[in-house]
């Protein structure tokens, strides 16, 4: 998508009754802390600091909306698996994060049109690292709800081409899928925009 109009903040949710009024479509974004989600969700809204960066891992607690086109919400999950976040937080992730995505499948809400509600999540990963137990557990729910994925590799601009290749490679068989599912993104250079607006336009 390239003509983004608009994007806003709506509101950060810790608990569904927080949650925006049903009606329109959602793309979340998930993945372990300090992966990049906030830098990547600005490149695709063509924004600088609509979702707020941070150098500290795990800054993001809550579930954040933003309006897009005044059309469909992007939905920042928080970041998982950072150890120096208090334990009582690492465990509240999980419970949390797993009632929005239950509760928000696409024709799930009472009342809801076909279609409308959580379409799809973009499922970060460090291009650098494989999938820890978090990504997995995360891949795992959404296959058990029918949620469908966007696996994306941030950071390749950090790796030559030839290691680039070599760990989509290596993701891919940790996650049994095939390697050019996996969408290679850099927020600096710019690399996967495109592929990934796809690939959510077609989801959406």
């Amino acid at each position: 998508m390239s003509n983004i109009t608009s994007a806003e903040f709506v509101v950060s949710a810790v608990k569904s009754s927080q949650y925006p009024p049903p009606g329109r479509r959602e793309i979340a974004f998930a993945g372990r802390s300090n992966v990049g989600k906030s830098s990547l969700i600005n490149k695709l809204l063509g924004r600088k600091s609509l979702v707020k960066t941070s150098s500290t891992p795990g800054r993001t607690q809550t579930i954040n909306f933003f309006l897009v086109n005044n059309s469909f919400y992007f939905v920042d999950l928080p970041g998982y698996g950072y150890a120096k976040v208090p334990i009582k937080i690492r465990k509240g992730w999980g419970p949390m994060v797993e009632k929005y995505l239950k509760g928000r499948r696409a024709g799930e809400l009472s009342g809801q049109e076909s279609g409308q509600g959580l379409c799809a999540v973009v499922v970060i990963l460090d291009i650098r690292r494989l999938p820890n137990q978090g990504d997995h557990d995360l891949l795992g729910w959404l296959t058990h709800y029918k949620i469908p994925a966007i696996v994306v590799l941030t950071k390749a601009d950090k790796l030559k081409k030839n290691k680039q290749n070599k760990q989509q490679n290596a993701i891919a068989r940790e996650l049994s899928a095939d390697p050019s599912a996996l969408i290679l993104f850099s927020a600096t250079m710019g690399l996967g925009k495109q592929h990934l607006w796809r690939a959510v336009e077609a989801l959406l």
